[in-house]
This record gives C-alpha cells, sequence and structure tokens, in this order.
C-alpha cells in the first residue's frame, strides 16, 4: 500500500499531462484525491488493527503513527482542494490547466513519499521536490507579482533546504563518531540514540530546525510567506499552509525524536519554545492595521506554525494537541484561504479600503470567511479551541506559568489584530464605485469550504477513538518512545 499512496498520483500526474482531453485532465485531480485518501484510510486501519507496530530498522517506506496522522491530514486537505479546483479553473481558462493539476497531484506523491520515508536524506529528497512541484504554481497567475513571489519561494527555500541537508550530515557524522553506519533509518537512530555524538547531534538538529523552519515560515524565516500566499489564488495558498508546512514540520519532528531519544530533548524544546513564541509574536505585530487580507492570512500562517513548535517545546500532553493542531490548523485555514479567493475574485482586489461589506456581495463566502476566522482565533466549539487550549493547560500544569501566560496573551493579541481588518471587510456596505466582477458564490465554490468548516467542527467536538489511539501513538514517537 506504500507504493500506492505514492504512484497513483504520480501516474495520474503523467496521464493529465499526456491527456488531449481538457475535461479528463481536470475530472483527474478529485478522483484521484478521493481513491488516495480512501487507500490511506484502509492503509490506518489495517496499522491500527495491528497496534501501530513499530516499524524494524530495515524498513525504508512504511506508515508509522505519526507519518500516517500527518499524511492524513494532507490527503484530507488535498481532497477538500481538489473538489473546489474543477470550479476555480472553469473561472480561469486563460491559464495553463495541465501546469496545475500535474504539479498538484505531483505534490501529493512527494508528501506521500515525505509521509512514509524511514531515512532522513530520503525524506531531504522528498521536501525538495515538494518546493519544485509547488513553485509553478505559486506563478499561476503570470504577472510581475506572482513571478517575484515565485523566485522568493525558490530562493529562501533553497536556502533552508540546504541548511536542512547540512544538519542531515551533521547527525549522520554523529552517527559515525558512535559507530552506527548506514542504513541510518529514524527506527535505528532512536534505539541507538545513546552512542550519538552529542555535539554533533546538537548542531545538526539547530540547522535542520532553521531549514525545514524555513520551510514552515517560523519567524525570521518566513519572509517568503506573505507574498507566497499574497499572490497566489486561494486554493493553492490552501495547500501551501496546509500541506506543505505539514511535510516540513514532519520532518522536523523525525529529527526531533532523534535527539530526543538520545536525552537531549531539553536543549530542543527551548529552541522550539523560541521560535514559537517569536513566531506568535512576530504575526500579532505584522496583523496590526493590515490592509491585504491575504497577507494577513500568511501572517496567520506563521503564528500557527509557531504554535505547533511551541507545543512540542513544552511536551508532554502538549505535544500531542499540537500535532492536534496540525489538523485543526488545516481544515480551518483551507476555508480562510478558499473563501478569501471568492471574495477576491468578487471585488478584483484585496485591498481592505476597496473590499468592504462581503457579506453581502458574496454571502456564504463572507459568512463562511467570518466563521472561520473566529474558528481559527480559538472560539469553541471548533478545533483549534481544543488544541490551544489543552497545549495552553499543558504549560501551567507543567509549571511554565510565564509561558503559558506568554501564550495566552499573544493568541488574544491576535485575535484583536485580525478582527480589525475582518470586521471592515465582511460588514458595512460595499462601494458602489468599485468594479464589481461577475462572480457569485456557487454550489462548487462553497461546497467544499463547508466541509472543510464542518469536519473541523466535528473535530473539536468528538474524536473517534481510532484516530485518539493513532494521535496518542504518534506523541509517543515525537517524543522519543517509538
Amino acid at each position: 500500500m506504500a507504493w500506492y499512496l505514492i504512484f497513483l498520483p504520480l501516474f495520474a500526474a503523467i496521464l493529465a499531462w499526456r491527456t488531449s482531453s481538457d475535461s479528463l485532465r481536470i475530472r483527474l485531480l478529485p478522483g484521484t484525491a478521493i481513491f488516495h485518501l480512501l487507500g490511506l484510510v484502509v492503509t490506518l486501519i489495517l496499522a491500527s488493527l495491528r497496534g501501530w507496530e513499530t516499524l524494524p530498522p530495515g524498513v525504508w517506506l512504511g506508515l508509522d503513527a505519526l507519518g500516517g496522522w500527518v499524511l492524513l491530514v494532507v490527503s484530507v486537505l488535498f481532497c477538500i482542494c481538489a473538489l473546489y479546483a474543477p470550479a476555480y479553473l472553469a473561472l480561469r481558462p486563460d491559464r495553463d490547466h495541465r501546469i496545475f493539476i500535474v504539479c498538484f497531484l505531483c505534490f501529493l506523491s512527494m508528501a506521500s513519499l515525505v509521509a512514509q520515508a524511514r531515512h532522513p536524506g530520503l525524506v531531504w529528497v522528498a521536501m525538495e521536490t515538494t518546493t519544485l512541484t509547488t513553485a509553478p504554481l505559486i506563478y499561476f497567475n503570470h504577472n510581475r507579482h506572482s513571478l517575484e513571489a515565485a523566485w522568493k519561494y525558490l530562493i529562501i527555500g533553497s536556502v533552508g533546504i540546504a541548511l536542512a541537508l547540512l544538519g542531515t550530515f551533521f547527525i549522520a557524522y554523529a552517527a559515525h563518531m558512535g559507530d552506527i553506519n548506514e542504513p541510518l533509518q529514524y527506527t535505528r537512530l532512536m534505539q541507538e540514540a545513546e552512542h550519538l555524538s552529542r555535539p554533533w547531534l546538537r548542531a545538526g538538529f539547530v540547522l535542520t530546525l532553521i531549514g525545514y523552519g524555513t520551510k514552515m515560515g517560523l519567524a525570521p524565516l518566513h519572509t517568503w510567506k506573505p507574498d507566497a500566499y499574497g499572490e497566489t489564488p486561494g486554493v493553492i495558498g490552501a495547500l501551501l499552509a496546509g500541506g506543505v508546512t505539514s511535510c516540513a514540520f514532519l520532518a522536523l519532528l523525525r529529527i526531533y525524536a532523534v535527539v530526543a531519544a538520545a536525552g537531549e530533548a531539553a536543549f530542543a524544546q527551548e529552541l522550539m519554545i523560541g521560535f514559537g513564541v517569536l513566531s506568535m509574536a512576530w504575526a500579532m505585530v505584522f496583523m496590526v492595521r493590515q490592509l491585504d487580507f491575504k497577507r494577513m492570512l500568511a501572517y496567520s500562517s506563521v503564528e500557527h506554525m509557531g504554535i505547533l513548535v511551541f507545543g512540542i517545546g513544552i511536551g508532554g500532553t502538549a505535544a500531542r494537541f499540537a500535532l492536534y493542531h496540525l489538523a485543526a490548523n488545516a481544515l480551518v485555514k483551507s476555508v480562510l484561504f478558499l473563501s478569501a479567493g471568492n471574495i477576491h475574485r468578487s471585488y478584483a482586489s484585496r485591498q481592505l479600503p476597496f473590499v468592504t461589506g462581503a457579506i453581502r456581495r458574496t454571502p456564504i463566502s463572507g459568512w463562511l470567511f467570518l466563521i472561520a476566522f473566529l474558528a481559527i482565533t480559538g472560539t469553541p466549539p471548533f478545533a483549534p479551541f481544543i488544541s490551544e487550549f489543552n497545549i495552553v493547560a499543558a504549560a501551567f500544569s507543567r509549571n511554565h506559568l510565564w509561558l503559558g501566560g506568554t501564550f495566552l496573551l499573544l493568541l488574544c493579541g491576535v485575535f484583536l489584530a485580525m478582527s480589525d481588518t475582518v470586521v471592515k471587510m465582511i460588514f458595512g456596505t460595499p462601494d458602489a464605485k468599485r468594479v464589481r466582477t461577475p462572480y457569485k458564490d456557487t454550489f462548487a465554490t462553497t461546497a467544499p469550504l463547508i466541509l472543510a468548516l464542518g469536519l473541523s467542527l466535528v473535530l473539536g467536538l468528538w474524536l473517534p477513538q481510532p484516530l485518539e489511539t493513532m494521535l496518542q501513538s504518534a506523541g509517543s514517537w515525537v517524543e522519543g518512545k517509538p
């Protein structure tokens, strides 16, 4: 099944490239997404029936609980985007659908490889390939600003991935110093972690944190995000915010688990907490009086990447709810980006002075954007509230009183900063002098958003027992206890 999850979207991408039928090409996207998700669910069910057994050191590809959880998040997000994409592409006959669909499908293939790869070198190759497959998507609008955003994404991402490669080499050298030779699969590294050279292991983790942190968009490594998210269509922004960043987070967690198994968790946690608090604070500052609502979503992504690493840094229950927050953030962010894309299309602008009264011009998208804003800022009973509440509760229970208080203060600050922009954008009366495009909300452009928001609500109210078991097993893996 491991090969199926990788090669199904890859085969579909080849078929999409070679077919001359545009209608067939467009249908390939949601069809592949659904079959990939179904295949993944079957794989996860079989793995759960075996009790999430630890994969042996000699396995190069395989889904454990951590990889399965992240890939499930990415696959569900991809399915939502794929269901939305045909209606969006119908509105953009001027653009090359072949490139769009092929890059989308190739990303899903490489995300499946990231989730299943058991060797840090193979993970690095897959992560670099996700960059190459998503860069053409950022240039989808074919204008000067999208070209600049694509180059920033490529150059900054390449610097980050180069540092991650150097960090991987350092960890390999730490293994060599401990007389551990290839193959250096994660399970083997964790089982023999006590023999790793501590100085080289620490240096390797710092470099991989910076490298994969750049791909996640942690501050101050996030400089590609505002342009990339601002200049791309909403469906691509959703894939970047919930897909690419999730893969980078998984790659970082694999290295963190090795460090934790070696008894160096305290060192790594201090760095994770530092980057988490800095990212949340940085995002809050740049959200204040933000006039571009898509750039505001980019800074919201920076904030939530900070929440993820903050939860891992606190450890214990917070680490498990950081993984839970990964799913919560991906679902709600998809609603925000897709509804923002609909509103942008109606107004032909994303600047606040020209976008007012969205709830009147695009009522469904306007309401969805408003509800998703409340959800992403921690309003119950949506999933982000559950994860953020439990992360801060874990911080207080572990006597991190100042950190818990700072976390709450930053959450409140972000809510106030975002609400100023959102209220002006959603409410009020649309300016009659502004150009109004023919776009109107339709079932095809809003139903996937309602589905994603509904899943976030269900996840906040009820987590099925199999998913809870998988989440607990994934949390144990992150803390170096496979």
